[in-house]
């Protein structure tokens, strides 16, 4: 099991993403993500999170806000991976040089049209809602067989 968060980043109708394309072996390999990564023993998804965004982007957020808790079962082909999902509007700093990938702000609306998981359009559009979302994605090569979500 694999505990992770994710985290979308937000400033004046634009989105932060990160085209991976720097990391070898990455699962996410060409896709565009938000940021995030792997809870560290003893971390809290609000300290891993706000970690993983320094780290991936030099941004230092405040207040994230739990937006959603995602499901994926057997996702990188052995682990099942459980994902926190958050989006900050409240962050100081600079942009670094990704070690992930490329960094780009992307107008909000052109989001969906990135090379994303099939999934992420989905869920995507439940982080514009008001409501707490459970959702489970099951995927198999690399395709989106099905899905389903809870609301709170």
């Amino acid at each position: 099991m694999i505990l992770a968060t994710l985290c979308y980043v937000k400033r004046g109708g634009k989105t932060l993403m990160l085209h991976r394309v720097k990391k070898l072996n990455d699962i996410h390999q060409g896709k565009w993500n938000g940021l995030g990564g792997k809870m560290e023993p003893g971390e809290t998804p609000e300290e891993c999170v706000i970690r993983e965004v320094r780290e991936e982007s030099g941004l230092r957020i405040r207040e994230p806000v739990l937006k959603g808790f995602l499901t994926f079962p057997g996702f990188d082909g052995v682990d099942d991976w459980y994902v926190f999902v958050f989006e900050a509007r409240r962050f100081s700093g600079r942009l670094i040089d990704s070690p992930e990938g490329n960094l780009r702000w992307v107008a909000d609306a052109a989001v969906s049209r990135l090379d994303l998981w099939e999934g992420d359009r989905i869920f995507l559009r439940w982080m514009r809602g008001k409501r707490f979302f459970s959702g489970k994605f099951t995927y198999k090569d690399e395709r989106l067989r099905r899905f389903g979500a809870c609301f709170y």
